[in-house]
């Protein structure tokens, strides 16, 4: 039903496109039709999408589609490479002005936020502190870092996601300033949304689910145990590459914790709980994006 859409009235083929949607709801077929309808090139938004190591369990687009239309920021960054949003947009820049038609597609909705509402640069984050953060959320768990940040970043933090807490409280930690100063001092965006054509995926959620199961069956028939035994000597909890949808689960079977029926089922739930938590961001963070069934 998006692509009958986005045929019937297709986008202004010289501006750039967005394309967002939750993960399995076929936005990089979506994405590559319009590259090859248009002479768009294709741009990764996707966090995990970006590692080498998880063609597969990240769903990157298939060789075959990578022939028809370059494919760019997939598979670029290697387990042992910091990588964040804002080197995503770093990276992004100087592909725009080769490209200012790109249609940049993923499913990390704060690479499309930082993209059309801007990203203030803030210092990184010792190693340190870093580890105090992760040793203090795995005591304790969030609530207590959460009782720590300052008022004005505990007042508009989204205090149901662990991760935003623990980066708020390194933040306040390491520069002795709240996340929201930091925020409040954000220059402006590298594409603003009104110079854009901004597409969410919204599909059913029973049918997703449904997609999501099959999907996964699929990668496990394609491999995807073997990229998470080629990962598993290298294996750090916690670490950003390690948050592969599914992948903890294999790995864990690995591990000889569980089964490989009860990974792959575990992952699958996982899968679509994510995709849940993509749905209420989009439905959120993106009510004056174009929405496709």
């Amino acid at each position: 039903m998006a692509l009958r859409h986005v045929q019937a009235s297709p986008p202004d083929a010289t501006r750039p496109v967005l394309l967002a949607g939750p993960t399995a709801s076929g936005k990089s077929a979506l994405a590559l039709w319009l590259a090859r309808a248009q002479g768009r090139v294709v741009v990764n938004a996707d966090a995990l999408q970006v590692y080498d190591m998880w063609r597969i369990l990240s769903a990157r687009p298939a060789p075959h589609d990578t022939t028809q239309a370059p494919h760019i920021l997939y598979g670029c960054v290697g387990r042992n490479q910091h990588w964040s949003v804002g080197h995503w947009l770093r990276a992004l820049g100087p592909v725009l002005q080769q490209h200012p038609n790109a249609v940049i597609v993923g499913g990390t909705g704060l690479y499309f936020r930082a993209l059309t509402e801007g990203l203030v640069e803030i210092p990184p984050t010792p190693a340190s502190i870093r580890a105090l953060a992760d040793q203090r959320m795995a005591d304790h768990g969030a609530a207590t870092l959460l009782d720590e940040l300052d008022d004005a970043t505990a007042a508009r933090i989204d205090r149901a996601n662990p991760a935003r807490i623990q980066r708020a409280w390194e933040v306040l930690r390491t520069t002795g300033r709240g996340l929201a100063s930091w925020q409040d001092q954000t220059p402006p965006p590298l594409l603003a949304l009104h110079s854009t054509t901004p597409y969410v995926l919204r599909p059913p959620k029973d049918w997703l689910n449904a997609r999501i199961d099959s999907r996964f069956d699929t990668m496990i028939a394609a491999g995807a145990l073997d990229e998470a035994r080629a990962a598993l000597p290298h294996w750090t909890p916690g670490a950003p590459w390690t948050k592969a949808i599914g992948a903890p689960e294999l790995v864990a079977h690995l591990q000889g914790h569980i089964s490989l029926p009860d990974a792959v089922e575990a992952a699958k739930l996982a899968t679509r709980q994510y995709a849940k938590r993509q749905r209420t961001w989009f439905r959120n963070r993106m009510q004056g994006w174009i929405s496709l069934p």
